[in-house]
């Protein structure tokens, strides 16, 4: 009897893990889903829908690096691979930008896919530049919307090279992302 009361249990704080992560992504408290799913990876790393709840998560709370085991874990199905593909071209177009903006390795014979998040756009925008010396930072401007800039630039904290994105609509500073 002790046995079915665990299992039962178990089961309901599963479910209770997954619906939590799902109603904190839907407010948009991506960090905490980030991080819960992140505490409970290991119960729940044959679920890819949890999988995927918690790699989205991560990736729209800038935690990119977190992305690799999921990439790895998302084969199932077609919805799965479909995420992985799509985990996959971001890390590593956040690989090959800061590769290029800290070694100044030229990105412009490098045709790669792309997505519309953010990085994906700077990552476009960076590799059509020519050969050229490395700046302070860039200033790219949006490829649909002309009110809407990126500004691209390394920042040195605690002796950790970060790359820095932020986004601006006009003037207004909206987001800012920082990943290494």
């Amino acid at each position: 009897m002790k046995i079915v009361i665990a299992l039962l249990l178990a089961i309901s704080i599963y479910a209770d893990i997954k619906q939590s992560m799902f109603n904190l992504y839907q407010n948009e408290k991506y960090t905490n889903v980030c991080n819960m799913g992140f505490d409970n990876f290991r119960t729940n790393n044959k679920d890819e829908e949890f999988i995927s709840i918690y790699a989205f998560a991560c990736l729209n709370s800038d935690f990119i690096d977190r992305l690799a085991i999921p990439i790895a874990l998302l084969k199932s199905s077609k919805e799965a691979r479909s995420n992985s593909a799509y985990f996959s071209v971001i890390l590593m177009q956040k690989k090959l930008l800061y590769h290029a903006l800290v070694d100044n390795y030229n990105l412009t014979s490098l045709k790669l896919p792309t997505t519309d998040y953010v990085l994906s756009k700077v990552f476009n925008l960076y590799s059509k530049l020519k050969p050229h010396d490395p700046r302070a930072f860039y200033l790219f401007e949006d490829e649909k919307d002309e009110k809407l800039t990126y500004k691209l630039y390394l920042s040195i904290e605690n002796n950790i090279t970060k790359m820095v994105i932020e986004e601006f609509y006009d003037t207004i500073n909206i987001k800012r992302h920082v990943y290494w």
